[in-house]
């Protein structure tokens, strides 16, 4: 008994011992466990490092590539720019050596607008022609042929030149030629209007190109035409119809020579042996022809004619100038007199005044000129 009661407390210890080697055991499984994750943890993040190394290095490589492709930029920006600036340079330079040439050829031709009106006036020949006597005489003809000769005339026609006048604007023709020139090289004239001034521009007038031409119509004494000849019957007995309608003297007829006849076009020619039936013919217009039915036929004369002497004509008025930029301070009449009033005196540079016309403020008219007075 007493051995027992000695035994058990060393069987106690040993108890007690071989806990804690158990809790120990535990403990170090655990921490194998700990440490197994934080291994795991370990390389997690060193492969995790050298990702992201090897993103960094990458984004390195990319940012330096980044880098050398804009310094090429700039320098292809910088080589573009250079030879764009040398190229407007260049067209600056070229523009400025235009503008000269430009400013040399006008001056090249007003110095040879200036020589013409120098040899225009050097070569215009005056010359008085003394007072002769002419006796006209005609030529002894038959009558027949004078009688068969075709009518003929001469008709020129002549276009006038014209000026659109507006409102606010005058036109003054003076008698001299020098007073309009020295008029127009003043830029302003102060014109005194019930105590006030009104600048007005002077400018010279240009007027568009125009005609002068002649038109020579010979007329037949011997020949008609017919239409309105209704296609009733074959050609050729419409021509003979025709031959026998106007050969009738009691329907104001003669003896005719040939007649002609177009069945498309409802047209024709008739030709008389002896003038003056068709002249008669011709006058009255209206004709009666007998075909399936009495026909009242259109007649007229025959007629040539032909264009010649055709001639354009273009410049300016010496003696009129265009009066600009007036204003309406007054009635239209007494403004018209105060201008006529102005550009007559010698003081103003002006002079005797032809013709005045002047248009308020709303109005406008369009100035015919005679041919004595355009600058041809």
């Amino acid at each position: 008994m007493a051995d027992m009661y000695n035994n058990r407390p060393v069987n106690d210890e040993v108890n007690g011992g071989l806990a804690g080697l158990d809790e120990a055991k535990k403990d170090l499984e655990i921490w194998k466990i700990k440490a197994e994750k934080a291994d795991d943890v370990k390389s997690r993040l060193i492969v995790e490092k050298l990702e992201e190394d090897e993103a960094k290095e990458k984004a390195k490589q990319e940012m330096l590539a980044l880098v050398e492709k804009n310094n090429e930029y700039q320098k292809d920006f910088a080589q573009s720019l250079s030879s764009v600036q040398d190229e407007i340079g260049k067209l600056a330079k070229r523009k400025q050596d235009l503008l000269d040439k430009l400013m040399r050829c006008q001056a090249e031709l007003e110095a040879k607008r200036a020589e013409s009106t120098k040899l225009k006036q050097k070569f215009k020949i005056y010359a008085l022609i003394p007072d002769t006597e002419v006796r006209f005489t005609t030529q002894d003809t038959e009558e027949t042929d004078d009688n068969s000769q075709p009518i003929r005339g001469v008709f020129t026609i002549s276009q006038r030149s014209t000026v659109f006048l507006q409102g606010g604007q005058a036109l003054i023709t003076f008698e001299e030629e020098k007073v309009a020139s020295q008029i127009l090289k003043i830029a302003k004239c102060a014109v005194s209007c019930d105590n006030k001034s009104l600048d007005v521009k002077p400018k010279r007038i240009s007027m568009d190109p125009v005609v002068k031409f002649e038109v020579h119509i010979n007329v037949s004494r011997k020949e008609i035409k017919v239409s309105n000849v209704p296609p009733s019957m074959p050609e050729e007995r419409v021509r003979d119809r025709l031959e026998m309608s106007f050969s009738r003297p009691s329907r104001g007829g003669g003896e005719v020579e040939g007649v002609e006849y177009d069945a498309n076009t409802g047209t024709g020619h008739v030709t008389f042996l002896h003038p003056g039936v068709a002249e008669s013919l011709a006058l009255r217009g209206r004709h009666h022809v007998d075909l399936d039915s009495d026909v009242n036929v259109q007649v007229g004369p025959i007629y040539k004619y032909k264009l010649r002497k055709f001639q354009t004509f273009c410049g300016f008025p010496k003696r009129t100038i265009l009066l600009d930029d007036i204003g309406d301070t007054s009635d239209e009449e007494d403004l018209q007199d105060h201008l006529e009033i102005h550009f007559q005196k010698p003081s103003n540079c002006g002079g005797e005044i032809e013709s005045i016309k002047y248009l308020s403020g709303g109005k406008a008219a369009l100035a015919f000129f005679c041919e004595e007075e355009r600058d041809e």
